[in-house]
């Protein structure tokens, strides 16, 4: 609260100035404090060397199989949204643009042959839509007004999920270079 200012009366104590706290005494550190860090860091280096020693380069022509299920799925999607665009289909009560339409299939056309040629960018690229798809699906469920809505949010997310999960080890398998020496695809 702020000070109000007050005239004084002749003879009143003016009050005192608050006093300081006096500094707390520091505790000392443990002598391997400092290292402490360093030593976390070092275990979760160690962590990442082991995870990346079970690996497995991929050998020349295999894709992984949440590889191909992306793949397929994406290029579902796209002719799907080619599909319902020239059937008519509305959305929301209104007809779709053309031009954003044809944006959504050549993404995922793009995705689905990207993976299919098991590149790092399209495997990537596809996470990052599933990543939206998830979280709107999630948002949707906490929205839905009926037990449809509820439902198709669950089944987005019951697919899309562990696509995304089985997405990531294979991300590792596609970046690592096929022999020793050797980079990786991108």
């Amino acid at each position: 609260m702020g000070r109000r200012s007050r005239k004084a009366r002749p003879g009143a104590r003016r009050p005192a100035a608050p006093r300081e706290r006096e500094p707390a005494a520091r505790v000392a550190a443990p002598p391997d404090g400092g290292d402490r860090m360093a030593r976390g860091y070092a275990r979760g280096r160690q962590r990442d060397e082991a995870a990346r020693a079970k690996l497995e380069p991929l050998a020349p022509g295999e894709r992984p199989l949440a590889v191909t299920i992306g793949a397929l799925l994406a290029l579902a999607v796209g002719i799907a949204n080619l599909v319902l665009y020239l059937a008519g289909w509305q959305v929301q009560g209104q007809d779709p643009q053309l031009g954003g339409a044809l944006v959504v299939c050549a993404v995922f056309l793009l995705a689905a042959y990207g993976m299919w040629r098991v590149r790092y960018w399209a495997v990537l690229g596809f996470e990052v839509l599933l990543g939206v798809l998830i979280v709107s699906a999630a948002l949707s469920l906490m929205l839905a007004s009926n037990l449809g809505g509820a439902l198709l949010s669950l089944a987005v997310i019951a697919v899309a999920g562990p696509l995304f999960w089985f997405l990531i080890r294979a991300m590792a398998r596609i970046q690592m270079p096929e022999r020793p020496g050797a980079a990786g695809r991108h």
